[in-house]
């Protein structure tokens, strides 16, 4: 789930995150702790949309704002999500004008939708038109205003509570499976962590602050780096026969091991796309593109773990 997240501020064309876990497995507390990690970035003084600065432009103020991590709440309106008509504004002067909505304050950032297995079928269509398109359209009242949306989809569930619309799961660039932990000394870590984080907050974060920065700079690094790592013809190969080994239904899926792949490159410090980036990223970025096989009980993990050890050997 932490690699998946890295992977995906480094390169937000990958597509966003889907983590799907039990409840209470730190699912939550892993998407919002990654807004710590990322440098600020730098948006134009005034802008509602956060919007970079332009080169070139003279007189334009900026200044360094952080990366948003926006939630979306499960009983949140249309309204709410894509924006609406100030009314305030419009009964105090006349004017109509418009309130920006959740969309537009996560451009340039992330969008976490928890329990997006539950989320009402109007707001998917919303997002999957606005996660297309980048930008978001809004009419109201004779008011037409359209601003850039462009941001990395996060979404959490638990599989229990329902399955997610095929056409917004198409959406999500990785997908990654959390489990309650199974042995004694991990559970009590996490108990230990949990309670000195709720005796002493202060303490705690200041206690983990050196490791959270190493985390950033690593990041930052990676970011740097991904522009200058090769993709061989030999890396492509590799990534469209485990798809076409797989059966993927469309290109999408080639495309998402690929940047995830060269992500994870670029994290891990390497100068080209290896082998072992590939399988790494592998059951994360295809297990929830595998049609269902009537005849195969196996998950869909077990299935591109198997079409790996058959493309590149044990």
């Amino acid at each position: 789930m932490k690699r998946a997240l890295l992977l995906a501020a480094i390169d937000p064309t990958i597509g966003g995150v889907l983590i799907f876990g039990d409840r209470g497995t730190g699912k939550s507390t892993a998407v919002r702790a990654l807004a710590a990690l990322l440098p600020p970035m730098r948006a134009v003084v005034g802008d509602p949309y956060n919007g970079a600065p332009q080169a070139g432009a003279r007189g334009q103020k900026t200044h360094l704002v952080p990366v948003p991590v926006v939630d979306l709440p499960l009983g949140a309106t249309e309204d709410r999500v894509v924006g609406a008509l100030d009314l305030e504004k419009a009964l105090a002067s006349g004017e109509k004008a418009f309130q920006p909505g959740l969309l537009a304050r996560a451009h340039r950032g992330f969008l976490y939708i928890d329990e997006a297995n539950l989320l009402e079928d109007h707001l998917v269509d919303v997002l999957l038109d606005v996660a297309a398109s980048g930008e978001n359209v809004v009419e109201r009242e004779g008011l037409s205003i359209r601003h850039p949306a462009r941001f990395v989809l996060v979404g959490s569930g638990n599989p229990e509570e329902g399955e997610l619309r095929p056409q917004l799961l198409d959406r999500f660039g990785l997908s990654v499976e959390v489990a309650t932990p199974a042995d004694l000394p991990s559970r009590i870590a996490v108990v230990k962590r949990r309670d000195a984080y709720d005796r002493d907050p202060r303490g705690f974060c200041a206690q983990w602050l050196a490791a959270d920065q190493a985390i950033g700079r690593r990041l930052i690094a990676g970011r740097k780096r991904l522009a200058q790592i090769e993709t061989s013809d030999a890396a492509l190969t590799r990534v469209a026969e485990l798809c076409l080994h797989l059966g993927t239904d469309g290109l999408r899926g080639e495309l998402t091991l690929m940047r995830a792949a060269r992500a994870l490159a670029a994290l891990e410090g390497a100068q080209e796309i290896l082998d072992s980036h590939i399988r790494t990223v592998a059951p994360m970025a295809l297990r929830h593109r595998l049609r269902r096989n009537p005849l195969d009980e196996a998950g869909s993990t077990v299935r591109v773990e198997r079409a790996l050890a058959e493309v590149f050997g044990p």
